[in-house]
């Protein structure tokens, strides 16, 4: 919740903003995408989890049939690491949004947020002794941050001193700390291992013997020993004091991505890309087990109670559970796993991999990891249609319609959820008939509609700034809702559509770092609304606060006559309307002002309904209009006519004749 959010450090220049919201459930009870971390809790019997759609879960492994208990929801993009410090209490986060949070992990609220990173976070390591936590990414700096430091800020007090290792020369993936938090290791795509002394931050050492990334790292209790996985797919020892690799041990097919030593430092499990998990005795390179072979590749392990099993994490949407045997049996290349199923299995869900947006610049088709096809509404945030498991290609062609609208927002599925992003430079592009879009007006009027803008009004509809005096309550027409929530609203954010109020929204600079992050609902808080004070950028303050909405878009083009009319060419005028225009009411124009029958009944059109509709069938009884001698359809409006059929980039060219 952004009520207990403390951010820690500025930005010195402000860069441009975009809004982003996720299209999801209002509960997401299982992770969407692959998990990169877990911690366990055993005094609790909970389990952390780090999920890629940005969500970290909480589960009571005791419940197996609902093990779900609370969502951690504040990151913006992939959760890479988590740690568990101060007995439990608290979860420092690391994440690819270049934060790194602290969390209260019994209350599931995010504390306080770190902003010293400059790129995405990927590695945490933890001293337990000393409450010290280190952190890593790919702007190839580690911090080292005071856990009780950081648990105890308040908003007047949010200063952190860190210290800082430097000497990376390319990106980290993978770091570890000794418990008495002496000793540090970080792996990069250097492919070597570098070592610090994190009590006075001194290089210790730089350990080669790699050929690709160092993916995974774990140090012994004193910091004398160090093991590394490597997606050169081998597995390394490496002696500290002797500072050189003692064993190597090529038993994986493919990369090393996780490892997990036991307590005396005389085992270790490890697990990659070939979705094998081996125990491995270090003490001799020949002997190995294979545990069990999982469904995708794995990003990390940790043990379970007792450590009587293993919690394994994939780049799935699931998390399982299988026996941790501790005895090494085989040590022969034909292996067979010991295991073949999973004590327990937390299941995810799908996750989004493929996307259409359709012609109209309102629906979204995707299809996800189960071969579900859904159809989205951008407007109203919603999931409007599920069709199962039909061909996608195939509802793409039968949700086509010859209409062009322009591109107003982009989509991104890095969370494996629907997000949408709107941009300053074409938020303001879609301008829509209220009629041809289903929005029509009580009145019997045909307002034209800007889709970003109105939008834009829904997401922001709870911020005091955009609510109306009370006396200027208005009334709700069409399908908004006046509460979210059971919340009164004082007016909607427009009096068309509503976006539910679980809906996260945030406020990002392009292409960089999240500013804010909120829901809906929750911009009426008075946390919230400050920080939205703060943050909201003048074009989006312009239409939700001032309510002025942008001004239309205008197409040139040239009326001809076509060479088979018969009518001699007049005077080539370069013309310009809207883009939304129907040539329905370019035939008017020809035909009232071009052809001369306009002198007669030009006066009534303009006061009588029925006189417009009946004078429009005559004109278009009397005139057609052409482009690229394509007859037009006079529903269209000139922005598809260019789009579908003129398909140049110089000024449209528009024939009429005669209908004979």
């Amino acid at each position: 919740m952004a009520a207990h959010q403390r951010q820690i450090s500025g930005h010195s220049t402000r860069k441009k903003v975009q809004v982003s919201f996720v299209i999801r459930d209002e509960v997401e009870k299982c992770h969407r995408s692959g998990v990169n971390s877990l911690q366990f809790d055993p005094l609790l019997n909970r389990l952390y989890s780090a999920g890629r759609d940005s969500i970290i879960r909480i589960w009571n492994v005791k419940q197996r049939t609902e093990p779900y208990l609370q969502s951690m929801e504040h990151h913006t993009d992939w959760v890479n690491d988590i740690v568990l410090c101060c007995g439990g209490k608290n979860l420092i986060s690391a994440s690819s949004d270049t934060t790194v949070k602290v969390w209260n992990a019994h209350k599931g609220f995010c504390m306080s947020t770190l902003r010293t990173h400059k790129d995405y976070v990927k590695a945490l390591a933890y001293a337990r002794d000393r409450e010290q936590v280190a952190s890593a990414g790919l702007d190839r700096a580690i911090f080292l941050w005071d856990v009780n430091v950081l648990t105890a800020l308040t908003a007047s007090n949010n200063t952190v001193t860190t210290s800082s290792l430097n000497g990376n020369k390319d990106s980290i993936y993978s770091l570890a700390m000794n418990s008495a938090g002496t000793v540090i290791v970080s792996g990069s795509t250097e492919k070597v291992l570098r070592v610090w002394d994190p009590r006075t931050c001194d290089k210790l050492m730089k350990l080669k013997g790699h050929a690709d990334n160092v993916k995974a790292l774990v140090l012994n209790r004193d910091g004398t020993q160090c093991l590394s996985g490597s997606s050169d797919g081998t597995m390394r020892l490496w002696s500290l004091g002797q500072q050189r690799c003692i064993a190597t041990f090529r038993i994986h097919d493919e990369g090393i991505w996780a490892l997990l030593a036991n307590e005396t430092f005389t085992s270790v499990y490890s697990g990659g890309r070939d979705q094998k998990v081996y125990l491995t005795d270090i003490r001799s390179a020949d002997s190995h087990t294979l545990v069990c072979e999982e469904t995708a590749p794995i990003l990390k392990m940790t043990f379970a109670r007792d450590h009587t099993s293993l919690w394994i994490a994939t780049t799935d949407s699931c998390i399982r559970n299988w026996p941790a045997n501790k005895k090494i049996t085989q040590s022969t290349d034909d292996l067979k796993p010991i295991n073949d199923q999973p004590e327990m299995a937390i299941k995810g869900g799908p996750s989004i991999r493929h996307y259409h947006i359709l012609n109209d610049k309102r629906y979204v088709l995707t299809k996800d990891t189960d071969k579900n096809v859904a159809r989205w509404d951008v407007l109203k945030a919603c999931k409007v249609d599920e069709f199962g498991a039909v061909d996608f290609e195939e509802q793409i062609k039968n949700k086509f319609k010859q209409v062009y609208v322009p591109n107003w927002f982009t989509v991104d599925l890095k969370t494996g959820l629907l997000c949408i992003h709107l941009d300053e430079s074409d938020c303001f592009a879609a301008w829509v008939s209220a009629k041809e879009v289903g929005f029509a007006a009580n009145d019997g009027t045909d307002p034209k509609l800007n889709f970003g803008g109105l939008l834009l009004q829904a997401l922001l509809d709870f911020w005091p700034r955009t609510l109306p005096h009370a006396e200027d309550e208005v009334e709700i027409s069409g399908d908004a809702p006046n509460s979210v929530n059971g919340e009164k609203k004082l007016h909607p954010g427009n009096s068309y559509f509503s976006v539910p109020g679980h809906i996260p929204i945030v406020f990002s600079e392009v292409g960089g770092r999240t500013l804010l992050r909120l829901l809906v609902r929750d911009a009426a808080g008075e946390t919230e609304s400050l920080l939205l004070n703060e943050t909201v950028p003048q074009w989006v303050l312009e239409v939700t606060v001032d309510k002025t909405m942008p001004k239309f878009y205008k197409i040139p083009f040239y009326l001809l006559p076509h060479s088979s009319s018969g009518l001699k060419s007049l005077r080539k005028d370069r013309l310009s309307a809207s883009d939304m225009l129907q040539v329905r009411k370019v035939i008017e124009h020809v035909y009232e002002k071009i052809m001369g029958a306009g002198s007669e009944t030009g006066s009534q059109e303009k006061g009588e309904g029925d006189k417009e509709e009946a004078e429009t069938s005559i004109a278009e009884e009397k005139v057609e209009l052409l482009c690229m001698d394509q007859i037009l359809d006079p529903n269209v409006d000139l922005r598809t006519v260019r789009h579908y059929v003129w398909k140049n980039s110089g000024d449209l060219v528009l024939n009429y004749r005669p209908i004979k």
